[in-house]
């Protein structure tokens, strides 16, 4: 079987473009075509539309689509597997996070574990917890960064629990509080996330029994916290989001007290490749000695 006809579907599925997908794979868009197209004349079916806004699945194609990752999923562990076998330590690593693990852990991480194992490589998306969940049940990434409790039917990891906090325009009526009340936010302008990835704020407003008086909703969580600089509104944003940032805002403890539980979630557990096992054990230490 040529792996490399299903590693050109994966990687135009996942670019949406022939041409993203060929400079991903350092390859010529003309040999990427060619590999479709032998693939689809192989399979007896077409697997992708070409289109003026882009490259899209058929419908024979989306139910292909979970086998062609299960297999380059297996294949990748195989591969992992022999070379540790050899001592060579090397393989890819496909990891899903959402902004504040992508930005405030995995680059410290990232650094260490290429220290000690340079020839493996890493594999990087980033999204809301709907996109890593996603990601994580189609097989797209091997590792994938959570909210706990998970759904999937994945072996999890709980890393750090991470408050939640309210944050403000400077200058704002609730200046000289020393927690904000989530009751407030039913007659605040409220900037929320999408329903699908706003798990966090939305757990604790109900929790408080709060309806929010949502005016603006947003996927980008660096675009709240510019509009609620702008004096747009208020929102709701999980600590480690807010590490280290100098922005205009005045941050507040909730009342009552809300957290988020972040997990790590290793898809396929029991065939997970030695390098991301290794890598997943090397988040863990991360985490235990710097999260607080």
């Amino acid at each position: 079987m040529n792996l490399s006809k299903y590693e050109a579907l994966a990687a135009v599925v996942e670019q949406g473009s022939l041409t993203r997908a060929a400079e991903t794979l350092r390859c010529t868009q003309s040999n990427l075509s060619h590999s479709l197209d032998s693939l689809e004349k192989e399979l007896g079916f077409p697997l992708v539309k070409r289109g003026r806004g882009g490259v899209r699945l058929t419908a024979e194609g989306e139910r292909l689509m979970p086998a062609v990752r299960a297999l380059l999923s297996s294949a990748e562990q195989l591969s992992q597997t022999a070379s540790s076998i050899r001592g060579l330590d090397s393989g890819t690593v496909r990891i899903g996070a959402f902004t504040s693990v992508a930005v405030h852990w995995l680059p410290a991480v990232l650094k260490e574990f290429q220290a000690d194992y340079p020839n493996v490589e890493f594999k990087l998306l980033n999204g809301d917890y709907h996109d890593v969940e996603q990601w994580l049940s189609d097989g797209s990434v091997d590792i994938g960064f959570v909210n706990v409790p998970c759904a999937l039917d994945c072996e999890c990891i709980t890393l750090m629990e991470d408050r939640l906090l309210a944050i403000l325009p400077l200058g704002s009526r609730f200046a000289s509080y020393p927690k904000f009340p989530l009751v407030e936010c039913e007659t605040e302008p409220f900037i929320s996330l999408l329903e699908s990835s706003d798990h966090d704020a939305r757990r604790a407003l109900e929790a408080a029994g709060v309806q929010p008086n949502v005016r603006f909703y947003t996927k980008d969580d660096y675009a709240i916290i510019a509009m609620v600089e702008q004096g747009l509104g208020i929102s709701i944003m999980p600590e480690l989001l807010l590490k280290g940032r100098n922005d205009r805002l005045q941050i507040l403890p909730l009342i009552p007290e809300a957290k988020r539980t972040i997990g790590m979630a290793i898809a396929a557990s029991e065939k997970a490749g030695p390098a991301t096992r290794r890598f997943a054990d090397y988040v863990v230490r991360y985490v235990k000695a710097n999260a607080s």
